[in-house]
C-alpha cells in the first residue's frame, strides 16, 4: 500500500508562497542584512569607535570633497603657524598656544599627540569629525533594538489581554476595553510626549517601556476579535467537552490560529516603534547624549543643514528609509502568504 503523507503545516504553505514573492524575498534580504548588522554592532565586532574623531570638522563625503593642495592639507593638519594648526576655515585655534606647550613638555605622551585628521569621509563627518558611516551603522544598533524589543513587549502585552478579553467576555471583557478606550481617546505621540516628560530619564530601557506599554492597543482589539470569533467555533468546543482546560483552549488551539494576525501587526508595530524612537529622539526625549541613533543624527543634522552640510541628515533618513520600506514591503508580503485570501 502507498504511504500518505501528511499535508504540509501552515508555516510551511507560508515559507512556499513567501518564496514565490520576489518582492517580498528581496525585502527579507534586506531586513535580514539590517538585523546582521545590528547583532555584530551589539557583539563588538563593528562600529565600536564610533566616538573617535578621524576627520576635521564638518569633513565632505569622498564624493563631494573638492581637490585641495599640499599647503591647504598642511593647514589642518600641520604647524603652519608658531601658534600650531590654522583651523579648516582659516580660524586661528586659541587654544592651540596650551596645546602646543603641552606638547612640548610632555613629547614622551603620544595620546596627547593628534594623530592626523582625514580631509573627507566616505559619507562625510559631523562637527566633531565622527564618521558618519559608521554613526549610522552605531545607530542603527539602538534605534532597531529600540523597535523590535518595544514591538515584542508591546505585542506580548496586546496578545494576552485580548486572549483574556475575548474568551471570558461579560466583565472581563468590559474591564479590558474600558482601558483601551482610555489608551486610544489620548492622542499617542501626546501620550509618548507626557510619559517621557514625567519619567525624566533618558535611555534605551526608558524608550522600550514607554513604547511597548503604550502600544499594545492596536494587537488587543485585532486578537480581542479573533477570540470572539474562534470561541464558539467547532474545535474548541469539542476540546472544551474532552476536559480541556481553559488555558488549553486559549493558548494551544486558539492562538496558533491567530498567529499570522499577531505576525503581521508584529512588523506593524516594529515599523511604528522605529519612527517614535526617532521622532523622540530628534525632540530630545529619546536616548542620551552618550548613545547614538537614527534620531540623535537627525537632532544634530538640523543645526548642521543651516551651514550646509547635509550629509548627515541624507545618510540617517536614507538609511531609515530603506529599512521601513522593506519592512512595510515584507509585511504586506507575509499578510499575502499566512492569508493568501486577502490577496485574491
Amino acid at each position: 500500500m502507498p504511504i500518505e503523507r501528511s499535508s504540509p503545516g501552515l508555516w510551511t504553505l507560508a515559507w512556499r508562497r513567501l518564496r514565490r514573492d520576489r518582492v517580498g524575498m528581496t525585502a527579507l534580504l534586506v531586513v535580514g542584512c539590517y538585523l546582521a548588522v545590528v547583532m555584530m554592532a551589539l557583539m563588538g565586532w563593528i562600529a565600536t569607535d564610533w566616538t573617535r574623531e578621524v576627520g576635521v570638522n564638518y569633513a565632505p563625503p569622498v564624493f563631494w570633497a573638492q581637490d585641495q593642495d599640499e599647503t591647504a592639507q598642511r593647514s589642518v593638519i600641520g604647524n603652519d603657524t608658531p601658534d600650531g594648526p590654522i583651523a579648516l576655515y582659516g580660524l586661528q585655534d586659541p587654544l592651540a598656544p596650551v596645546l602646543a606647550a603641552i606638547r612640548a613638555q610632555y613629547p614622551q605622551d603620544r595620546d596627547l599627540v593628534e594623530a592626523p585628521r582625514r580631509l573627507s569621509l566616505p559619507l562625510g563627518g559631523d562637527k566633531w569629525g565622527h564618521d558618519v558611516w559608521i554613526k549610522v551603522i552605531k545607530g542603527s544598533e539602538t534605534s532597531i533594538l529600540v523597535g523590535l524589543v518595544s514591538a515584542l513587549l508591546a505585542t506580548l502585552l496586546g496578545t494576552l489581554m485580548g486572549a483574556v478579553a475575548g474568551y471570558f467576555g461579560r466583565w472581563v471583557d468590559d474591564g479590558f476595553n474600558w482601558l483601551y478606550g482610555v489608551f486610544t481617546a489620548i492622542p499617542y505621540l501626546l501620550l509618548v510626549f507626557a510619559i517621557a516628560a514625567v519619567l525624566q530619564q533618558k535611555g534605551v530601557v526608558t524608550l522600550i517601556l514607554i513604547l511597548g506599554l503604550t502600544g499594545w492597543t492596536g494587537v488587543f482589539r485585532l486578537v480581542r476579535a479573533e477570540y470572539l470569533k474562534h470561541k464558539t467555533r467547532e474545535y474548541v468546543l469539542a476540546a472544551g467537552a474532552m476536559g480541556a482546560s481553559n488555558t488549553r483552549r486559549m493558548f494551544i488551539h486558539i492562538l496558533p490560529n491567530t498567529s499570522h494576525v499577531i505576525l503581521v501587526q508584529l512588523s506593524l508595530n516594529v515599523i511604528g516603534f522605529i519612527k517614535s524612537e526617532v521622532i523622540l529622539s530628534f525632540l530630545g526625549f529619546g536616548v542620551p547624549v552618550d548613545v547614538v541613533s537614527w534620531g540623535s543624527m537627525l537632532n544634530e543634522a538640523q543645526n548642521e543643514l543651516i551651514l550646509g552640510k547635509w550629509w548627515q541628515l541624507a545618510a540617517a533618513g536614507l538609511a531609515m528609509a530603506i529599512l521601513v520600506t522593506a519592512f512595510s514591503m515584507l509585511t504586506d508580503a507575509l499578510r499575502d502568504a499566512l492569508d493568501p485570501k486577502l490577496k485574491n
